[in-house]
């Protein structure tokens, strides 16, 4: 019986693992940075992952039970994977828990700014807020075909249930600059 336990255990951190990877993936699009010009910097990287992380958070919390938990789990890979990542750069064990801290107020600030114009199918408040976030620019018209991707993203999210987010992954768009990889243009 514990032998089942763990077996299940280790089955939803892979499944969670794979889901995470696949998500990193498309956030490491050349498009996203050739196309539609997000910064190619570890901020600009943190952007764009935060970004595909987010869509599918949205998305996850459309779908019925388990999904709240899948969501949990991925935001816990998300940042236990970003707490690494600064250790990897060089910040020491006492800068940590502060970096992180921040990085999740900026993370759950941009979920909520992305989530509240991609809810009212407004495209210009979703520019402003990628221009910002993702561009570093005030400039909302140079954001635009990013926020046309995003919009994109979340339709083609809409229509994954939750096993085809777990087995097959998140599909996304390609992003403008990138040639297709699929038929249809979407993984």
């Amino acid at each position: 019986m514990i032998a089942g336990l763990f077996r299940r255990a280790d089955r939803r951190r892979r499944t969670i693992r794979a889901l995470h990877q696949r998500i990193g993936e498309a956030a490491r699009r050349p498009g996203l940075y050739e196309g539609l010009g997000v910064p190619d910097t570890v901020e600009g990287r943190f952007e764009a992952l935060a970004l595909h992380v987010i869509l599918v958070l949205r998305r996850l919390g459309q779908l019925p039970p388990p999904a709240a938990d899948v969501a949990q789990d991925l935001v816990d890979s998300v940042f236990l994977q970003l707490d690494a990542s600064l250790r990897e750069l060089g910040i020491g064990d006492m800068g940590i828990p502060k970096r992180i801290k921040k990085l999740g107020a900026s993370f759950y600030a941009r979920a909520g700014a992305y989530g509240a114009a991609l809810d009212a199918s407004d495209r210009t408040g979703l520019a402003a807020a990628l221009a910002r976030n993702l561009l570093g620019r005030e400039d909302a018209q140079s954001a635009a075909p990013l926020a046309a991707y995003v919009e994109a993203c979340a339709a083609a999210l809409s229509a994954q249930d939750l096993d085809g987010l777990l087995e097959v992954g998140p599909r996304f768009p390609e992003p403008p600059g990138q040639p297709d990889a699929s038929a249809g243009g979407i993984r």
